[in-house]
Formats: structure tokens, sequence, C-alpha cells
């Protein structure tokens, strides 16, 4: 029932408007799944190019913070292969002595000139493994921080002579207090002494100068963060700090190179993260909805195409709709003119497809239901006639019997004049009743033939029978099938009168009722009961003398002949006699 009901609304009551729907869905849906598709992969290519422009910059800033590393290691690499700081850090309790003066003043010179060449390098310190300095460039200590306690230094000899990257810090151990990133390295003699460790700061700014010049759209951005996930830059490092905003370095750390997508509506993020040789990370952050900057110009074109193509499918849908169906509705067209019992209808369809056989085959049959019904038609005159013959040929041997006793009678009493009667109106009743072989007859000759009839009756039973016969004369040449009166008057007489102790009147009439023809059979006699009017109309009515001619059978004949708004019906009361009324049309 919920199937029936759901599927309710697709039944159409023309085959133009389901195909037009069909049409019209399928196109709708093709048009649907290729915007979205068309917008889909839009997006999707602008988040690839996106996130390959990103990478191209994440590249670049490596490459940059890289080669400032690489020359921070070059120059700790030249310190570590220096004799001088070697010779100096073996034996650094003979500061003041000359020699060690003069090697205080070469290392002091050669630091120098590097820190005079290279802004970006904020100091360059040797400590010995007590934490002291070789002393260069009037560099000012803080005697309240300890160089052996710091991270930069205790990791220097963790490492063993490899070189380690702090992150961002403030270096406390000289006055100057500036925000750097520590190189430092352990320094050891040939036989692998500790003889001190190098620190290198490079200035902050350098980073920061390089990742705020890489702009990812307006609200995109660069961090990077260390090995252990501590933050070495960042745009909104304060509020990183604060708490008041918020990055995914959890899931940053656990990433391997390529990226990942958050799901946070409109502020979604696109992480492309680079990592560096250096066990840095470098992310890059572009916003989602600055991927495509003309996303809304390109969703008003899909939109607008969108409701183009739909409207032109929707005409041609109409057009495929209306030229598959317009053969089916002129089949359907020439069937409603076959209902109406116009076989003369041809269709005319030139496809050959199934409409165009299907047409054919309807030609096919309306020509043989025609054939077939002229056919019938023929045959069920034949069978009227036949019936007709049948009918007038049961008038001859009683009722012919009768007549000729009577005039025997007649004859054997001398009464001449009423033998001449009888025998005229016998001789006229059977000529009539032939009538050349026509089953129609005007209104006048069936007049002339239940005249004679009743003349015979008239004499054979004296004075218990008279008749009056009185017609419009507007209606006696009007065209009705012959013998249809004169079952009804046999009726009258056998039924009626003959029972009757008086004597029995019949009156034939004949006018114009209500466009229609009216004849009438009036007797006086003994009348019948609604059962035996109910009677007169079975098949199996055969009176037991006279004609023979049962009343159903000129009922039947009448209407079959001219519809079934035609034919007789009776009026009768018991005691009151009976009037039998015949309905036929004005058929001049």
């Amino acid at each position: 029932m919920n199937g029936k009901l759901t599927f309710d609304f697709l039944h159409f009551k023309s085959i133009q408007s389901t195909m037009a729907v069909a049409f019209s869905c399928l196109i709708l849906f093709t048009t649907l799944f290729i915007a979205y598709t068309t917008y889909t992969l839009s997006t999707n290519a602008a988040e690839q190019g996106s996130r390959e422009h990103t990478s191209q910059l994440m590249e670049q800033v490596n490459t940059n913070i890289e080669t400032y590393i690489s020359y921070m290691e070059n120059i700790s690499q030249m310190v570590f292969s220096n004799y001088d700081v070697r010779d100096y850090l073996k034996n650094p309790t003979l500061s003041g002595v000359r020699d060690n003066v003069d090697l205080e003043q070469r290392i002091s010179s050669q630091l120098s000139s590097v820190l005079n060449t290279r802004k970006d390098i904020s100091s360059i310190l040797i400590f010995d493994n007590n934490g002291g300095i070789v002393p260069y460039n009037d560099t000012e200590l803080n005697p309240f921080a300890d160089p052996t306690q710091q991270s930069w230094y205790k990791k220097a000899i963790e490492a063993n002579g490899n070189v380690v990257i702090s992150s961002p810090h403030v270096q406390n151990v000289i006055r100057e207090y500036n925000w750097v990133v520590s190189l430092s390295r352990q320094l050891s003699d040939v036989d692998g002494k500790r003889l001190g460790v190098l620190l290198v700061d490079l200035n902050y700014n350098v980073i920061n100068d390089l990742c705020s010049k890489i702009k990812l759209g307006k609200k995109g951005y660069i961090f990077i963060l260390d090995q252990e996930g501590n933050i070495v830059y960042h745009p909104q490092q304060q509020l990183i700090y604060s708490n008041l905003k918020q990055e995914q370095i959890e899931q940053v750390m656990s990433s391997q190179t390529g990226g990942f997508t958050t799901s946070e509506g409109q502020d979604s993020r696109m992480y492309t993260i680079n990592q560096s040789i250096k066990g840095w990370k470098i992310v890059g952050v572009t916003y989602v909805d600055e991927l495509v900057s003309n996303k809304k110009e390109i969703q008003t074109y899909i939109v607008m195409w969108g409701i183009g193509l739909i409207g032109v499918a929707i005409l041609i849908s109409l057009f495929l709709s209306s030229r598959i169906s317009r053969p089916i509705k002129q089949l359907e067209t020439s069937m409603k003119e076959v209902e109406k019992g116009n076989f003369d209808i041809q269709v005319v369809i030139e496809s050959r497809n199934e409409i165009g056989q299907l047409s054919k085959r309807f030609n096919r049959m309306t020509t043989e239901i025609k054939e077939l019904m002229s056919q019938n038609v023929t045959e069920q005159e034949l069978k009227r006639k036949s019936e007709l013959k049948a009918l007038q040929a049961q008038i001859n041997p009683h009722f012919l019997y009768n007549t000729l006793d009577s005039i025997i009678w007649m004859a054997e009493g001398k009464k001449s004049e009423e033998v001449v009667l009888m025998v005229s109106a016998l001789a006229k009743l059977f000529r009539l009743s032939i009538s050349k072989g026509q089953e129609v007859i005007t209104i006048a000759n069936e007049m002339e033939h239940i005249k004679s009839y009743l003349t015979i009756q008239k004499i054979r039973y004296k004075d218990k029978l008279d008749f009056e016969i009185a017609v419009n004369p507007q209606i006696v040449s009007n065209k009705v099938l012959k013998i249809i009166l004169q079952p009804l008057v046999e009726n009258a007489i056998y039924h009626g009168i003959k029972n009757n102790a008086g004597v029995g009147t019949i009156r034939i009439t004949g006018e114009i009722i209500a466009h229609r023809i009216r004849l009438q059979v009036i007797d006086n006699g003994i009348g019948m009961s609604p059962e035996s009017v109910q009677r007169m109309f079975e098949k199996n009515d055969n009176p037991s003398s006279g004609s023979g001619i049962g009343v159903s059978n000129v009922n039947q004949r009448i209407q079959l002949y001219y519809g079934a708004e035609y034919g007789i019906t009776f009026e009768s009361e018991w005691g009151q006699g009976t009037t039998a009324n015949i309905w036929l049309p004005i058929l001049k």
C-alpha cells in the first residue's frame, strides 16, 4: 500500500506527460550530477594547486632556513678545526700569559670578522668545560646565568660533537638578551677529549622575516615546529601561548609529509607539512574557503548554466515526447471514431517502428470488422426476410382453413354476395401480404391489409364483431414494416372479444404524438391482467388459433428495424378492454 502511494505521483493520464517527466528527470539528474562533478573537480583542482603552491613556498622557506643553518654549521666547523681555539681551551688558566694573549687576540679577530660580515648572526661564543668564555670584542656575560646549565650547553655535551639546534629562546648568558635560535656543538681535541662548547646564535628576526613574507591567501600562514613539537615560529605565537588560538600541533607531529584538512565549517583549514632535514616541520595553513577565490562566481556560473540546460532539456523532452506520442494520440483518436461506429477511418502513420506496425494492424482490423459487420447485416437481413416469409407462411393453414370453411358454408346457404365479399377480401389479404417481396410498405397499404382481415373475421363472426378504422391522412404515406397490425387484431379477437357476451368492437387509429407515429388497436373485450400482458412479450407466445404471428415477434421486428425506443405497449384492465399502442418513427 505504501509503495503504491509512493509512486502514484508518477502515474499520468497521457504517455506524453509520462515521457516528458521521465526525460526531464533524467536530464535533471544528469545535469545535477555533471554540475556537482564539475564543482567537485574544480574544488579539488584548486585544493591540489593550492597545496602544491604552498609546498613550493615552504620548500623555499626550508631552503633559506637550511642555508642559514648550514652557514652556522660551517662557522662551527671552522671554529672546531681552529688550532688556536684548541690550544687556548687546553690551558684556559693561562689567561693573561703572553702566548695566551696572542691566542685570544687571534681568536677574537677571527670571530669578530665573521660577526661583522653577517648581521644575521647575533653572537659567536666559545666556552670551556667550566663555563668560562674566550673573551673577545668586549662581550659582557650575565653573571647570574651559568652557561653550563643552559639546555643548549647540555644538549651539545650529550650530542658528543654533533650539531644541536635549539628552539627560539632569549639568550640570557649575554646581557643583550636577544631572541635567537642557538646552534651548539661540543669541541674536542684529536684524542676526543672534551675541550668546551661552541655557541652560535642566529638572530630570530631572520626566520621571522623569511616566514612573514610568505602569504597563503588573505588568512593563511606558515609556522614551524621543532623535533619535540615546540613552536619555532608562528605569526600569532603570543596568542598560542596565551591559549587564545588553537593549532593542530599533535596531528601535525603524527602526520608525515603531505597534510590533512580539518572539518570546522567555514573555518576549515588545510595543513600542508614539509619535513626539514634538521628535524623541523614547516607547516602551511590555508583556509578552505579561500582555495577557490571565485567560488561564488563558479557556483553562480554552474547554477545559471544548469538552469539554462534544464530549460533546454525540458523543451527537448516536450518535443521528443510530443513527437513520439503524436502517432499514439492519432491512433487513440481513430479508436474513438471506431467506438462511435465509424469503420471507414484509416490511420496514416509512415513510421516503420512498432507504432507504424500497430497502425497497419489497426487499419487491417477495422477493414475486417467492417466486412464482418456488413456480412452480419446481410445475414441479419436475410434472416429477417426468412422469418417474415416463415411468419407469412403461417397465415395460410389455420386461418385459411377456417375462412374456406366459412365460404363453403355460405355457398351452401346460397349467400353469394357474402361469398364474393369474403373471397375478394381474402384475395386482397394475400396480395397485400406478399407485397411483391417488399418488407416495408405504406401505412395506407397496412390499413388495407387489416381491413381485409377484419372484413373476413366480421363475416365469420356475423353480429359479434364490428370494427372502425380512423387514421390521420398525414401519416398514410409513411413507411412501416408490413403485417404489424394483424397479430394485435388477432390477439384482440381471440383473447378479448371472442369470449365476450356482447358485440365486440375493434377500433384502429393512427396519429402523430410527440414527433412519433402511434397506431392503436382498441377493443372492448374482457381485458387482461398485468401477468397476461407480460406473457404477450414472451417468445413462446403462440395463439391457439389464427395467424400464429406472435406479438413478441412483431415487437422484436420493430425494435430491430427502428431502435429500442420504438415498439409495442399495452394498456389494459380486467373487464375494461385493451389498448395496444404501436410506436413508429416518421419516415416519408
